[in-house]
C-alpha cells in the first residue's frame, strides 16, 4: 500500500516543528523514558491528531479505543510485543483475560475490532473469552463476520467477586467498553485486576480533566526542546450545567468561545496564519463524534436552531450533555484523494503499534471528521513512529510519523497523569486556565 500523500508535507512552519523534534531525538526519548517509570502507562490508548500546517496537536484521547481493525495487518507483530509488555507489567502470571465490549451486536465494523484485539491477545499468549453485557446474550452466541471469521459472545457470569464466562475464571477483565451509562454492579468490586480502570470510563472521566493534565505535560515538554507549546497544545474552557434544548448556560458558553477566539488570534498575528481562528464546541464526556459542532463567533451559539440545539443536546445512548468542552479549533490541511483526513495513532502500553486516517469526503478542513459518511485508510508506514530518519529531510515520511508519535505519546502520559488521580482531579494547567460556571 502506498502512503497517502500529505499536502503538509511540502511546506509550512511545521517543518521547523519537526526538525526540533528530530534534533531532540535523544532527548525526548530519555525523558520519555523517565515519564513511563513514573507513572502507571494506560493500557492502551488512541489520540486523534490535528496538523495544521503550522501547528500539530492531540484533540481528543480514547481510553477504549474500537478500531483495532483499521490498522494494518503489517503491524500485528508490533502490536503483540507490545501486548505481551502490557499485559507483564499489569498482572505477570496472566494467562486467561476476559474481554468486555461494547454493546454494539449490530456495527460489524466495531465487532471486527474485537476479533482484531482479541486476536492480538491470543499471539501474545492469553486465552482470551468475550463476555458479553447484553441482557439478550443468554447463550454463545456466535456471529459472522464480513470477509470471513466470526466473533463468539458469551454471557458474562459472576461468582463472588470474579467475574468470567461459562468455564473460564480468568486472571484479568480487559474493557474494551467506554461504560458511558455508568458502571454496571456485575463490573464493582471485582477481586480480579479490571483495565483500564473503572474510573477511566466516561461515567466519570471528562475531557476538560485530561487536558488540564495535558497542559502540564505540553508546558514541560516545551521546556525541554524549547519551542512554544501552543505549537502542540490547543487552548479550552470548560462550562457546565449547559441545557442546549432550554438555552440554559449561554453566557459561558458564548464568553468562552470569544475568549479563546482572542487567544487564537493573538497567536495567529505571532506566526503569520491568514486563516479565521475557530472552536469545536464538544460534550465533556462521551465519544462516536456525538454532540460537536464548530463555530467561529460567540454570537453563534446563542443563535442555533431547534435542529441544532437538539443535535448538542444528547449523546451516545441518549444522555443529555450538561457540560461541554470549549476546545480551539486545529485546522487539518491533509487530504488523501482530496478528500480531508487527520491521523488517529494507536498505542498499546508505551509503544506506538500503528494508526489510521479518519477520511470524510464530506467535511471541511475546519470540522470534525468522527461523523457519518467516514472511512478509513490504515497509515502504511516505511517504519514505525519510533524510527525516525535523521538524515533525511524533517517532511519525509519517517520523520512525519515519528512526529505523530511524539505527540500522540504526550497525551499518552496525560492520560497516565489523569488516572492516577483517580477521578482525574489534577492540579490547575500551566498554559492557560479553566474557565468554569
Amino acid at each position: 500500500m502506498l502512503v497517502p500523500h500529505l499536502t503538509t508535507a511540502l511546506s509550512g512552519p511545521i517543518l521547523d516543528l519537526e526538525k526540533r523534534i528530530l534534533d531532540a531525538m535523544p532527548v525526548i526519548e530519555h525523558w520519555l523514558r523517565g515519564q513511563w517509570q513514573d507513572h502507571v502507562v494506560p493500557f492502551y490508548c488512541s489520540v486523534d491528531l490535528r496538523n495544521s500546517g503550522f501547528k500539530l496537536a492531540p484533540v481528543d484521547t480514547n481510553l477504549f479505543p474500537g478500531g483495532f481493525n483499521n490498522l494494518n495487518p503489517d503491524f500485528m507483530p508490533l502490536c503483540v510485543q507490545a501486548m505481551m509488555a502490557a499485559v507483564e507489567k499489569i498482572c505477570p502470571d496472566a494467562r486467561s483475560v476476559l474481554l468486555i465490549p461494547e454493546n454494539h451486536t449490530r456495527n460489524v465494523f466495531y465487532l471486527q475490532n474485537v476479533a482484531t484485539l482479541q486476536a492480538i491477545m491470543r499471539h501474545a499468549g492469553m486465552n482470551v473469552r468475550i463476555g458479553s453485557l447484553l441482557p439478550e446474550i443468554t447463550a454463545t452466541t456466535t456471529i459472522e463476520l464480513p470477509g470471513g471469521g466470526s466473533l463468539t459472545l458469551e454471557p458474562v457470569r459472576r461468582q463472588g467477586n470474579r467475574l468470567g464466562v461459562e468455564g473460564f475464571d480468568p486472571c484479568a477483565v480487559l474493557l474494551n467498553n467506554d461504560l458511558s451509562m455508568g458502571v454496571p454492579a456485575i463490573l464493582q468490586n471485582l477481586e480480579q485486576t479490571v483495565i483500564p480502570p473503572l474510573h477511566a470510563g466516561w461515567a466519570t472521566r471528562r475531557k476538560s480533566q485530561h487536558f488540564t493534565a495535558y497542559d502540564r505535560v505540553a508546558e514541560e515538554f516545551a521546556k525541554l526542546i524549547g519551542i512554544d507549546p501552543w505549537l502542540i497544545n490547543p487552548y479550552f474552557a470548560y462550562c457546565g450545567k449547559i441545557n442546549f434544548r432550554e438555552k440554559k448556560g449561554e453566557d459561558c458558553l458564548a464568553g468562552n468561545v470569544d475568549e479563546i477566539l482572542r487567544e487564537i488570534r493573538e497567536k495567529y498575528v505571532q506566526y503569520g496564519v491568514k486563516q479565521d481562528p475557530f472552536v469545536i464546541i464538544k460534550a465533556d464526556a462521551g465519544t462516536y463524534g456525538m454532540g460537536i459542532m464548530t463555530v467561529k463567533d460567540g454570537a453563534e451559539v446563542r443563535a442555533l436552531n431547534r435542529r441544532q440545539r437538539n443535535k448538542m443536546a444528547v449523546v451516545k445512548e441518549g444522555l443529555p450533555v450538561t457540560e461541554v468542552l470549549v476546545q480551539e479549533g486545529v485546522y487539518t490541511l491533509e487530504s488523501i484523494n482530496q478528500a480531508v483526513a487527520e491521523p488517529v495513532i494507536y498505542m498499546i502500553d508505551h509503544c506506538v503499534v500503528g494508526g489510521f486516517y479518519r477520511v470524510h469526503t464530506g467535511r471541511g478542513t475546519d470540522e470534525n471528521l468522527n461523523a457519518p459518511g467516514m472511512h478509513f485508510m490504515p497509515l502504511a508506514f516505511e517504519t514505525t513512529c519510533l524510527l525516525p530518519d535523521r538524515e533525511a529531510r524533517p517532511d519525509s515520511i519517517p520523520n512525519r510519523f515519528y512526529a505523530y508519535g511524539v505527540v500522540a505519546r504526550l497525551a499518552l502520559l496525560a492520560a497516565a497523569l489523569e488516572l492516577e488521580r483517580g477521578l482525574g482531579a489534577v492540579s490547575a494547567p500551566l498554559s492557560m486556565a479553566n474557565k468554569e460556571t
